[in-house]
């Protein structure tokens, strides 16, 4: 028998090992959850909820860049919800990188907006999009990696009459 440890895979990462105490039925809710979402291993799916856990944490800090999207489902007919909801983006336009808009029935829109900035202006957008009359549900998705940027905006300079 070889008495050593095998070896870990190969990574550009440095692993390190650590051990954790659960109550049996939480494992056993655990080990069903891993094999629901296929997860390769209990580490993978640790490392998945740390990663957002640590993304949440960072986003609640305010400090940071980050990107994500604003998704919304909101009643077109509503009047003026269209363009509030335009006009919105307008007003954050080096925030707001795209959108996408679905037609889901012949009243709901689903929108997708891809959002870019600092969090707490993130977070802002998301709160005066959500609330206006005619947004059936929203939520804002971030993430802490960020896009390289698509062509930034030339500083504003006194405007000429």
């Amino acid at each position: 028998m070889n008495s050593q440890a095998p070896k870990p895979p190969p990574s550009s990462q440095k692993v390190s090992r650590i051990s954790i105490s659960l109550p049996e039925e939480l494992l056993g809710q655990f080990d069903g959850m891993v094999l629901a979402r296929g997860f390769e291993s209990r580490s993978q799916a640790i490392c998945d909820m740390i990663n957002q856990q640590l993304n949440d944490h960072r986003r609640d800090l305010d400090g940071g860049i980050m990107a994500g999207t604003i998704n919304l489902v909101y009643n077109h007919a509503v009047i003026g919800v269209q363009k509030k909801l335009h006009d919105l983006q307008y007003e954050y336009i080096d925030e707001v990188i795209s959108t996408l808009n679905v037609n889901l029935t012949h009243t709901n829109t689903l929108s997708v907006v891809l959002v870019q900035g600092p969090a707490v202006t993130l977070k802002t957008i998301a709160d005066k999009m959500i609330t206006q009359r005619g947004v059936i549900t929203g939520k804002l998705l971030l993430s802490s990696a960020i896009m390289p940027p698509l062509h930034p905006l030339p500083a504003q300079h006194g405007s000429q009459t």
